[in-house]
């Protein structure tokens, strides 16, 4: 049995009741909001009466952390440093500010936190848990230049959830004093470049702290979706692809890696 959750309840059961048209039956749906506690308690414990256990959680919320246009990502996206047709500054395309930034990271990061520390204990009565957070190329740590984040996100040994929070702060302390390109933090999509490599560095926190678990990352590839305004090349059903692979490993498969279309990639 799968639960579908969605932030919008209309769109979520709409989404399951097109998921049984198409014949897959062993689906339900559950509202979920990561940003409330009290909607993650109730996810909780609703797969805790209903199931007693959770084999696999699929962390995949998300948002942008910006205003823009179609254009302006995909050159974003694909690196080729301004939208087609056009040359201007893509920062100058881009509207980034203090509470869309801080939206995203407590949705991209905190959020996910929280839904995953909500359900570890379902988890854990699991004989084979499973972990898949949706990541994404944009959040590769060759992304930011910033040396006090670096040292921390490279020392794989020494992470620990408080260093990411320090990282976190420095990026908002930084991005309130307008001095992100000056330390070393990337010039667009900031929040969500940000948000996604605390979440790989969560990731490795997870697999070396629940070592019977098959923790991992994943990009899905640049998918046609809400969050990509559908400039994406692949589908849905392509995109999900990966996310399903690593959700369906075999017992005793990998852990703490992060994976993209091609396989195992670096962070």
């Amino acid at each position: 049995m799968v639960v579908l959750t969605s932030r919008d309840e209309k769109r979520g059961v709409e989404a399951v009741e097109n998921l049984k048209a198409s014949g897959l039956s062993h689906v339900v749906f559950h509202q979920l909001d990561v940003m409330n506690p009290a909607s993650i308690a109730s996810l909780a414990d609703f797969i805790k009466t209903q199931f007693g256990k959770l084999d696999i959680l699929v962390n995949n919320a998300g948002i942008g952390g910006a205003i823009v246009d179609g254009d302006t990502l995909r050159a974003i996206i694909l690196g080729d440093g301004k939208p087609k047709g056009e040359a201007p500054d893509l920062k100058q395309r881009l509207r980034e500010t203090y509470e869309l930034t801080e939206e995203c990271l407590e949705t991209n990061y905190y959020g996910t936190k929280r839904v995953t520390e909500a359900l570890i204990p379902l988890l854990q009565l699991s004989n084979s848990a499973r972990i898949v957070n949706v990541s994404s190329s944009l959040g590769k740590l060759k992304k930011i230049s910033n040396e006090r984040a670096i040292e921390v996100l490279t020392d794989v040994d020494g992470l620990t959830e408080e260093r990411v929070d320090e990282v976190l702060n420095d990026f908002l302390k930084d991005f309130k004093e307008d001095s992100l390109e000056t330390k070393g933090w990337p010039s667009s999509l900031s929040a969500y470049t940000v948000s996604k490599v605390a979440m790989s560095a969560y990731t490795r926190i997870l697999a070396k702290k629940f070592p019977t678990f098959c923790i991992n990352c994943v990009c899905p590839g640049y998918v046609k979706t809400d969050i990509t305004l559908n400039t994406g090349f692949l589908t849905a059903e392509e995109g999900a692809e990966n996310p399903v692979k690593l959700a369906l490993l075999p017992d005793g498969g990998p852990s703490g890696l992060f994976f993209d279309r091609t396989g195992v990639t670096t962070f």
